[in-house]
């Protein structure tokens, strides 16, 4: 509960029971305002974030370098895709690890603003309240949060809809990152991997 709202909440509970004094709400106001003080000035914990680029940026690195591109598809309603972007994305080893080994993008599926990719542009289809883009790089199958990996071949987009907690996110980076999606099947890769984050 913010401060202002507790003090709010004090005063007015002492003014109806007619204990309303000055001497009474003065202690209660300081305790409040210096843990709002003090709260305000202690550091808060400082966590990592994705370096996103915009879909054009990775487009445009992809002529100059391959890379897998990750695409964390999500909705502004999506409560899920802020837990992912509170824990998941936040997280220092995913952060670095996106930074070298892939090109990392946000997409709000329900974006009305026109996306170009692979040279087609696609619009906001009002039948469905949703990107065309999102339905093609989820083959239909809109689920919210979904991480779309396309492999640095280029091949088809792979998603994975749902909430990733770091541990099952580290097994799909590296899988993709490290290129053994094109070595292993990842059924086989899944059995012998050992998580290190």
């Amino acid at each position: 509960m913010p401060v202002y709202l507790f003090v709010y909440f004090i005063m007015s509970f002492q003014f109806l029971t007619n204990k309303f004094t000055m001497q009474k709400v003065k202690p209660v106001f300081l305790y409040a305002l210096l843990f709002f003080v003090l709260t305000s000035l202690s550091p808060s914990p400082k966590n990592e974030h994705v370096k996103w680029m915009s879909i054009n940026d990775v487009q445009s690195n992809l002529h100059q370098e391959k890379k897998p591109v990750l695409i964390d598809l999500y909705t502004d309603w999506c409560g899920w895709c802020k837990v992912m972007d509170k824990k998941t994305y936040s997280n220092k080893n995913v952060a670095d690890y996106l930074e070298s080994k892939f090109y990392a993008t946000r997409v709000n599926a329900e974006t009305r603003e026109k996306i170009k990719w692979n040279d087609k542009i696609y619009d906001f289809n009002s039948a469905y309240r949703a990107n065309d883009f999102a339905f093609y790089i989820t083959k239909g199958q809109l689920q919210f949060p979904t991480t779309i990996i396309i492999p640095a071949d280029g091949s088809e987009p792979q998603a994975i809809a749902g909430y990733l907690e770091t541990k099952d996110f580290e097994l799909i980076l590296k899988y993709f990152g490290d290129g053994n999606n094109n070595k292993i099947p990842f059924e086989d890769y899944q059995k012998n991997f050992k998580n290190s984050w």
